[in-house]
C-alpha cells in the first residue's frame, strides 16, 4: 500500500499530536510531583513546630519540678542543722535524720543528683529542637526553589500556567523572630 501525500500529512500530525501530548503530560506530572515535594516539605516544618511546641513546656517544667524537689530537700537539712546547732533537740534530730533519709534515698535512686543535669539536658533538646526546625525550614526553601525553578523555566511555564501552577513563597520569618524565646523557670 503506497501512502499519498495526505495520508503523510496526517500521520506527522497524529505523531507530532502524541509527541506533544506525551510532552504536555510529563511536565505536568512532573510539576504535580514537584508541588507535593514542596507540600511535604512544608507539613516537615510544621511537624518540628508541633515537636517544639509539645516538648519545650514539657521539658522546661520537668526541670523546674525536679529543681524544685532537690532545692526543697537542701533547703530543709541547712534549716535542720541550723536548728540543731541553735539548739540540740530530740525533735530536730529525729527530723534531721528523717530528710536526710530522704536525701539518701534520693541519691540511692539517682547517684547523682541531676537539677544541674537536667539544665544541661534542656539547654540540648532546645538546641536539637531548634537545629530540626532550622533544617526543616530549609529543607522546605530548597524545595520551593525547585519548584519555582521549573515553574518558571521555559517551555514548562507554558504548562504552569495553563494548569495554574504558581511560584511559591519561601519561607520567611516574621518581625520579632530574630530575637530568641525567652525561658523563664
Amino acid at each position: 500500500m503506497k501512502l499519498n501525500t495526505t495520508n503523510k500529512v496526517l500521520i506527522g500530525l497524529g505523531v507530532l499530536v502524541l509527541l506533544l501530548a506525551f510532552w504536555l503530560g510529563g511536565n505536568y506530572n512532573s510539576l504535580v510531583s514537584t508541588d507535593e515535594n514542596v507540600n511535604k516539605a512544608w507539613g516537615n516544618v510544621q511537624a518540628q513546630y508541633q515537636r517544639r511546641f509539645d516538648l519545650i513546656p514539657n521539658l522546661a517544667e520537668t526541670v523546674k519540678g525536679y529543681a524544685t524537689h532537690e532545692q526543697e530537700l537542701f533547703t530543709k537539712v541547712a534549716e535542720l542543722r541550723s536548728q540543731w546547732s541553735a539548739k540540740p533537740s530530740v525533735d530536730t534530730a529525729q527530723q534531721l535524720d528523717s530528710t536526710i533519709s530522704r536525701l539518701l534515698l534520693v541519691a540511692e535512686n539517682y547517684p547523682q543528683l541531676k537539677a544541674s543535669e537536667s539544665f544541661l539536658n534542656l539547654q540540648a533538646q532546645l538546641e536539637g529542637t531548634e537545629n530540626r526546625v532550622s533544617v526543616a525550614r530549609q529543607d522546605y526553601n530548597t524545595a520551593v526553589q525547585g519548584y519555582n525553578v521549573q515553574v518558571r523555566r521555559f517551555p514548562t511555564n507554558i504548562v504552569a500556567s495553563v494548569f495554574g501552577f504558581n511560584v511559591k513563597e519561601s519561607f520567611k520569618a516574621e518581625a520579632g523572630t530574630e530575637k530568641a524565646p525567652k525561658v523563664d523557670f
